[in-house]
């Protein structure tokens, strides 16, 4: 009863009293995969789905949108582990959910914004978590390890999402090139099936922010593609232990995308691994209106080159960014690096 009406009669007088209860949480607990794809199937905003420890099989995608003030959240310990064993049947064009098709992703949210994804473990998938299409996604510690491809991949201009306080380890293990341990949008040469705003994956203001990223992520730890903008990566730690050098995968952030701000990290290398620099820029062309790879700050990072490195930051192709210059602050620091901090002017 939602509502509780009292009276006494003093004389004329009628005293009442109300109150309301507030109705329990819409929380759906889950202990087996079938259990898992049924909830991930009838998501409504505001329900929380909570994963039992446990490890759950199979191929778990959804559809469903949660809201900006009724998120949906899928919730568990890291002892609720993701497998996904696929992938299996006819893949379509571009990746859309397709009966019959497994993409072989650990968690695929398509078309499905305000999600939050906290506490579990996805593991040995062709890819980790996958959210196309789906901005105002959060991911909040939950550990990802043990993939053929890349760990974390927010496309299809799935922006204002946030990445925080999550593990990400052994990527690659089948394509190194792909191994990356979060990437951010989309290749341009992937506009065609990604780009679903103007033509360009738009994978703007994205947050990655105090995750720990390695050992033995194969490409890079964070790739930022051409498109994106305004984003923030803040508070990593980055193990550059067993990065393979392939699809030019040497470095522990590239950067492609404009106005991004990349502070407070401290990055590491040691052997094994291919390693050139410890951040870079390019600049891969789409459109003169669309200049990529500049107006990009870093300030407070430490980074330790492991006597293998040249630069901490190096900046490649300084006069395509003269209108929008990359900016490198003196308070990076950097040791064991074969040339220096940086291979343009230091901003004080």
């Amino acid at each position: 009863m939602s509502l509780i009406h009292r009276a006494a009669l003093f004389g004329a007088a009628v005293l009442t009293t109300a109150f309301t209860v507030t109705p329990s949480a819409d929380v759906v607990d889950v202990s087996t995969a079938d259990q898992l794809r049924t909830a991930l199937a009838n998501a409504v905003p505001g329900r929380t789905i909570r994963l039992a420890p446990g490890t759950y099989h199979g191929s778990f995608v959804t559809t469903k949108a949660g809201t900006a003030t009724q998120p949906i959240t899928l919730s568990g310990p890291s002892t609720a582990i993701l497998v996904n064993d696929g992938p299996s049947g006819d893949a379509p064009d571009c990746p859309e959910p397709t009966p019959g098709w497994d993409p072989g992703y650990g968690l695929w949210l398509s078309r499905a914004p305000y999600w939050t994804l906290s506490g579990f473990t996805v593991q040995e998938s062709k890819k980790g978590i996958v959210a196309d299409a789906s901005p105002h996604t959060t991911i909040d510690g939950v550990t990802v390890h043990h993939i053929d491809e890349e760990a974390v991949h927010l496309r299809r201009s799935s922006a204002d999402s946030v990445l925080k306080n999550s593990s990400i380890s052994y990527t690659g293990l089948v394509q190194p090139g792909y191994g990356e341990g979060v990437y951010l949008g989309s290749a341009n040469s992937n506009w065609p099936c990604h780009g679903n705003t103007g033509g360009v994956d738009r994978g703007d203001r994205i947050q990655v922010l105090a995750n720990h990223i390695g050992p033995f992520v194969a490409a890079e730890a964070i790739d930022v593609k051409e498109g994106t903008t305004g984003g923030v990566i803040r508070g990593n730690t980055f193990d550059g232990r067993g990065i393979t050098g392939q699809n030019s995968a040497d470095s522990w952030i590239d950067v492609k995308g404009t106005g991004y701000t990349i502070e407070g990290n401290t990055g590491t290398f040691t052997p094994p691994g291919t390693f050139a620099n410890g951040y870079e820029t390019h600049n891969p062309s789409t459109s003169p209106a669309l200049p990529n790879g500049c107006g990009n700050v870093w300030r407070d990072n430490r980074s330790d080159l492991g006597g293998v490195g040249t630069y901490a930051i190096k900046i490649s192709s300084v006069s395509k960014c003269s209108g929008n210059p990359n900016v490198v602050y003196s308070s990076n620091t950097v040791t064991n690096a074969t040339a220096g901090l940086t291979n343009i002017p230091v901003t004080p």
